[in-house]
């Protein structure tokens, strides 16, 4: 178990290096192989009408005049020990982890991730507990009682959670629960100020994500409820004489769950890297509305920190999958 878990988390770095590599590529180098110059590129970081001189300096302090492996080599060296940058008559240091350095708003990049992270964490932790329970009661239910009415008024209603996009969903719980009925508050409270304040603030937008993915969930658990209780050892645990709820839970349940283990770590990983449309619709602070801030400067230390960020959750959501894989099923640790 613990070689394996050792190949796996091996296997994560690795796919971290390439990640970042095939990132910093997509932002340094494919600008330069469509024809933007380095002189160019520089010149987003300076007002209107820049001169000559100005766009030279600024390309040479940003290291934009070097080889693109050798700006990749001092990306990855900032992210471990720290990096300078010249900003002329002042040098400032950036502390490791170093994501690099916002030169529009004028700050290290790694700090506005992490304090933009709890917002993140509180939304994408508490929506998947939702989804993830009321997912797998509805879709357990509806196997059991195939057909039945509770089967298909839920199928519906996750068929409908399925097709309806964030914007109108979020947008019509602000409407109905903020403000014609003002049960939950309108501005995000940190869980250390006031637990209570902070769940009912975060509620709305829970419920919304929730909605969209439960009905993702309650589907997969539902077939592959309906493929397992008709295999021949749920028959076997049931001639035995084993409780009902022992056989649907222990057996039934337990072998159905290797597809939603999947799909719930990529999901909790992606929203991890930030829930922006989410984040967005709630005004709520996190690292999806920075990627969108990002975005609409054109502020490419910002976008690269958040796309790092992000691969590193999706990255290590699938190393915990590949743990618990290996945990319920020996035979995976020989793969």
């Amino acid at each position: 178990m613990i070689s394996y878990i050792l190949r796996r988390t091996f296997a994560a770095v690795i796919l971290l290096l390439v990640v970042s590599a095939v990132t910093f590529a997509i932002f340094f180098l494919l600008p330069r192989l469509v024809g933007q110059t380095a002189d160019q590129l520089a010149q987003q970081y300076i007002g209107k009408s820049p001169s000559k001189a100005d766009i030279a300096a600024v390309k040479h302090n940003l290291g934009l005049d070097q080889p693109v492996y050798v700006q990749y080599w001092h990306f990855i060296k900032g992210i471990v020990a720290g990096a300078d940058y010249n900003l002329g008559p002042t040098t400032v240091h950036c502390d490791a982890p170093c994501f690099g350095y916002s030169f529009k708003d004028h700050v290290a990049v790694w700090p506005q991730l992490t304090s933009r992270l709890p917002v993140t964490l509180s939304l994408a932790v508490g929506a998947a507990v939702m989804w993830l329970v009321s997912g797998v009661v509805v879709g357990v239910i509806s196997a059991l009682k195939p057909r039945s009415v509770f089967d298909r008024t839920f199928m519906g209603v996750a068929l409908a959670g399925v097709s309806l996009p964030m914007f109108f969903t979020g947008s019509l719980a602000i409407l109905l629960f903020t403000y014609q009925w003002p049960i939950f508050g309108r501005t995000y409270v940190p869980f250390t100020d006031n637990p209570a304040q902070w769940a009912n603030t975060l509620f709305p937008a829970w419920c919304s994500l929730a909605l969209l993915y439960s009905a993702i969930y309650a589907r997969l658990t539902r077939s592959g409820m309906l493929e397992t209780m008709n295999e021949d050892f749920i028959r076997t645990a049931r001639a035995k004489g084993l409780p009902e709820r022992n056989v649907v839970v222990r057996h039934g349940l337990r072998a159905a769950l290797t597809p939603i283990i999947t799909v719930f770590g990529m999901d909790l990983g992606l929203l991890l890297g930030g829930a922006v449309i989410t984040e967005s619709v709630f005004s709520l602070h996190g690292i999806g509305e920075y990627a969108v801030q990002g975005i609409t400067d054109n502020d490419l230390p910002k976008i690269l920190g958040v796309t790092l960020l992000a691969a590193f959750f999706v990255v290590i959501a699938n190393l915990v999958v590949d743990v618990l894989y290996a945990a319920a099923d020996p035979r995976v640790r020989l793969s």
